[in-house]
């Protein structure tokens, strides 16, 4: 079976899915035909559409049906267990886990991104921390650099170490141009956090997630 990531973040609106794209087309530069999943999404447009979950369907190299590549597809923009009751729907890992094993026997590479931060509540008992455990899949870190991101970093990571799960590396992705200090924040993630640097991604790069692909490498490369 191929080999598969788990992509989480620092926080909610820290570019997972653009980080989650650019390592797609990474891939695609290094020869594989990659396929990313959302299992879970919440916000659609008109069309009952999520942009997040057809962003990562564009960056793909593999065609996937849009209930695979998302299961759980909710419309408000809203946390995703309380989208979940008030559609009277219970997030099961059951069909998640099955989509991922799928992907995997038909692409190269697989990348499944989190919803919001590493302990989102999924349900009454379960977080995307428990869905990352049950993928049991290595874990990349997408860090949103801003005042305030070592701190979210090395939480983040204590919780990913304390479910036995790997770190397999972090993106440094540059959300706040404004941020002060930005080159002395990096080199303390690099100090403290138990994984290497997959790259760092400026803030707005041309070609969009297209273009960050050239900032970054996939773990292990």
């Amino acid at each position: 079976m191929s080999p598969a990531y788990f992509l989480t973040g620092t926080d909610t609106e820290i570019g997972k899915t653009f980080i989650t794209c650019a390592l797609l087309h990474r891939a695609g530069l290094d020869g594989l035909k990659a396929a990313g999943l959302k299992p879970i999404a919440a916000g659609t447009d008109a069309a009952g559409l999520n942009e997040d979950v057809e962003a990562i369907r564009a960056a793909s190299h593999v065609e996937l049906p849009r209930e695979l590549i998302n299961p759980y597809c909710f419309a408000p923009a809203i946390a995703p267990h309380i989208a979940a009751a008030e559609a009277g729907i219970s997030i099961a890992f059951a069909p998640i886990m099955a989509s991922c094993d799928k992907a995997r026997r038909l692409a190269d590479l697989v990348i499944v991104e989190g919803v919001g931060g590493f302990c989102v509540p999924l349900g009454a008992e379960r977080s995307t921390a428990d869905l990352a455990c049950d993928l049991n899949l290595p874990v990349i870190l997408v860090v949103g650099m801003r005042l305030g991101c070592i701190s979210h970093a090395l939480l983040t990571a204590e919780a990913i170490a304390a479910r036995g799960l790997t770190l397999a590396g972090w993106v440094a992705n540059h959300i706040d141009p404004a941020m002060s200090r930005f080159d002395q924040n990096l080199a303390t993630l690099q100090a403290l956090l138990p994984a290497p640097l997959l790259g760092v991604v400026p803030f707005g790069p041309t070609g969009g997630a297209a273009g960050a692909a050239a900032f970054l490498q996939l773990p292990g490369a």
